[in-house]
């Protein structure tokens, strides 16, 4: 099997943990000296960098939260000069400001070779054709597989997303041998193969990378079996890098992490407190050898669990768990990030008030949907006739544009919404994750 970088992902643990705890020590240093944030609240905690002395004293510093991230908004994380930084990447910032990521010309090496990591365990090779489907933009998911791939010595075919039947032609005409895509998506391509009447077993796919949102063993089965490659989970976060945090090797039993960069935590999602090995919590993170935008103890929101025990494939890195669910309310539908409030916020500006809704999520087919039932309150039957008809309609166009993904909007009849304890479950997530 190979192995992109043997000298590091295949080292005893006992040697693993001596090169954390050195990177630990300048880390912790280096965001002390040049990050205010963290030189603030390590003052108000009675913190000093060079006590960090074991890798158990990580859990004497403070965790970092996304609102953190948007606080210090834009460069107020940054630990070098901003002419040191050759790349910036951001969220989609739909709630608020959005989240600024920096790389330095180190970084993004880094960056290349962690991705190409998670590629060669998933089976990409220099021989290999790779298309990738995910948006490029400042959303980090396209570029971070792109540079992996290109790493590797892989030809690339920055796709982008949409347009189906194109994809597919180029899938055909320029023999596509790894699909990089959401796992939904992959599905939508199969449909869409079926339709045209295309043998699968004529296009030359060997290989899926699949991230982005949960997906189950259900769908990787579907995905391997309509498209006749083998299909691999990975691990995006764009806060820590983007690609290459962690990704599945062929024996598809946990995504490797790559713990010489990064520190991986399991804590109780509500006391913080760190659980033992094999339980599952939150994911908390603290890079090692981001210079432009480190991260300490960073709260993922992504609930997993982590196995230390050794790999068939002779990779030494813990194995994290698919991830299915956040310790949050935010839902992942196609890739995006989507958060409740945003849609709740959206609702209430065109309702004038409080108006009792629910979010509905199912997968029909291939894809993601999500349908806002609205019950008609006195507020909107006593609109006039004109503004009745077009309240759906205004709805869907607000929330569309806020979370940047279509919805349909449905409107009910009063107290017709189930409610437990007097109250309406914001969220139904009917999906089989």
């Amino acid at each position: 099997m190979n192995i992109w970088d043997t000298d590091h992902e295949c080292l005893s643990r006992d040697e693993l943990e001596q090169l954390q705890l050195e990177r630990l020590q300048a880390i912790v240093n280096r965001v002390y000296k040049n990050v205010t944030h963290y030189r603030k609240i390590f003052n108000a905690s009675g913190i000093v960098a060079e006590e960090i002395r074991s890798l158990s004293d990580l859990t004497r510093l403070p965790f970092t939260t996304k609102e953190d991230l948007r606080v210090n908004y834009p460069y107020g994380m940054f630990a070098v000069p901003l002419r040191e930084v050759v790349r910036i990447h951001s969220s989609s910032g739909t709630t608020s400001k959005p989240i600024v990521m920096g790389y330095t010309k180190n970084d993004i090496k880094n960056w290349s070779n962690l991705a190409a990591r998670v590629m060669t365990a998933a089976g990409v090779t220099r021989d290999d054709v790779v298309q990738i489907t995910f948006r490029y933009g400042l959303f980090t998911g396209a570029f971070g597989v792109h540079y992996g791939a290109e790493t590797i010595g892989a030809s690339v075919i920055p796709m982008s997303t949409g347009n189906t039947d194109k994809q597919i032609m180029i899938m055909q005409d320029y023999k596509t041998t790894a699909l990089v895509s959401t796992s939904s998506y992959a599905i939508a391509l199969a449909d869409r193969v079926e339709q045209l009447g295309i043998d699968p077993k004529s296009l030359s796919l060997k290989t899926g990378l699949f991230g982005g949102e949960p997906w189950s063993e259900k769908m990787r089965d579907e995905i391997e079996t309509r498209l006749f490659l083998s299909a691999t989970d990975n691990y995006v976060i764009s806060e820590v890098l983007g690609p290459g945090v962690a990704g599945e090797c062929s024996h598809k039993k946990g995504m490797h992490l790559n713990e010489d960069h990064f520190i991986p935590e399991i804590i109780h999602p509500a006391t913080g407190e760190v659980l033992p090995a094999g339980s599952e919590g939150e994911l908390v993170l603290t890079s090692l050898t981001r210079e432009a935008f480190p991260m300490i103890r960073y709260r993922t929101g992504d609930m997993t669990s982590l196995d230390y025990t050794p790999c068939e494939c002779g990779r030494t890195m813990v194995r994290m768990k698919k991830i299915t669910r956040r310790s949050d309310d935010m839902l992942i539908i196609r890739g995006v990030n989507v958060h409740p409030s945003q849609i709740e916020d959206a609702l209430f500006s065109i309702a004038q008030g409080e108006t009792p809704y629910q979010i509905v999520v199912e997968r029909i087919g291939a894809m993601d949907t999500v349908k806002i039932v609205i019950e008609v309150t006195d507020k909107i039957f006593s609109l006039e006739l004109q503004k009745q008809r077009s309240f759906p309609e205004a709805v869907k166009k607000r929330i569309g544009s806020v979370i940047g993904i279509d919805v349909d909007v449905r409107l009910v009849e009063a107290n017709s919404l189930a409610r437990r304890d007097g109250r309406i479950a914001s969220v139904l997530d009917k999906r089989d994750i």
